[in-house]
């Protein structure tokens, strides 16, 4: 695991597998990384909800974040509701989560 730099400011590595997931304390040492509001789920996955004034700002937000998604082709789960985006990270290819995810939610922070 790399530790050089802030994490939205590094670039997603993509999974081929053949690698472990990240045991629980990686993902605790990572998560403290994080601005707030990630929580790990289930030691799998990473989710946060952002929250905004209304739906075209939630929009706007959801619209970013498959713009980076796409850019670091690192895909998550977005839900979209009305204020409300829930993001979903975790890489398919280890059934769990790698560095990559958490880089990936720092850069979904940096933008919202």
């Amino acid at each position: 695991m790399a530790d050089s730099g802030n994490l939205s400011d590094r670039e997603c590595i993509p999974c081929k597998g053949g690698v472990d997931p990240l045991n629980p304390t990686q993902q605790q040492e990572l998560l403290k990384q994080l601005s707030g509001g990630w929580e790990v789920v289930d030691n799998h996955h990473l989710q946060k909800t952002y929250k905004f004034a209304d739906f075209l700002s939630a929009l706007e937000f959801t619209n970013k974040a498959g713009h980076i998604a796409e850019e670091q082709n690192h895909h998550p789960e977005i839900t979209l509701t009305w204020g409300v985006v829930t993001i979903r990270i975790w890489t398919h290819k280890v059934d769990g989560l790698t560095e990559s995810d958490f880089i990936l939610a720092a850069k979904f922070d940096a933008a919202a």
